[in-house]
């Protein structure tokens, strides 16, 4: 079986995404078709915060952070094709028909799998799958929004 191509490590993914630890949730993208299709992975270890307490003897990733992945590697999707992704935020503003059908646990590796199903001027919606190996374990339609971001909150504005 051929090993995937990892198309943006980490560092890349950070020039797109605000996020940063412990919320960045997107580890490596391996496929990119623009405006179409995208696809991340996010490696579960036992040192990521919330085991600790999700659940204590068996710990299992809490769904949320599950969707929370997903929106991340749809939003890279959505930044690489904007002509100054720094100046503007990618807010998720409804998740539908989420599913979660497997639970995840340390040492899993989610394959993230996001495909725009509409997109109009400033807003869209992605369905998102979610695997494990092979194993669907959870999905969800995501729609979402193009904002400016405001510099004046930005954290390398000069205060």
């Amino acid at each position: 079986m051929k090993e995937p191509v990892t198309l943006m490590e980490t560092q890349e993914i950070m020039k797109y995404l605000p996020h940063r630890y412990p919320f960045l949730l997107v580890d490596r993208i391996l496929e990119y078709e623009a405006n179409q299709r995208i696809v991340g992975v996010k490696n579960v270890t036992i040192n990521e915060p919330y085991f600790t307490g999700h659940f204590p003897g068996t710990p299992i990733m809490p769904g949320v952070l599950i969707i929370e992945a997903m929106a991340q590697v749809g939003g890279v999707l959505v930044f690489r094709r904007l002509d100054d992704p720094r100046s503007k935020l990618v807010l998720f503003v409804a998740i539908e028909n989420a599913r979660f059908r497997k639970p995840v646990r340390p040492g899993d590796q989610l394959r993230i799998e996001m495909v725009v199903k509409k997109e109009k001027g400033h807003f869209g919606k992605l369905n998102g799958k979610a695997f494990v190996g092979d194993v669907l374990v959870a999905e969800a339609d995501m729609m979402f929004s193009v904002v400016d971001r405001d510099e004046s909150e930005s954290p390398s504005s000069p205060q």
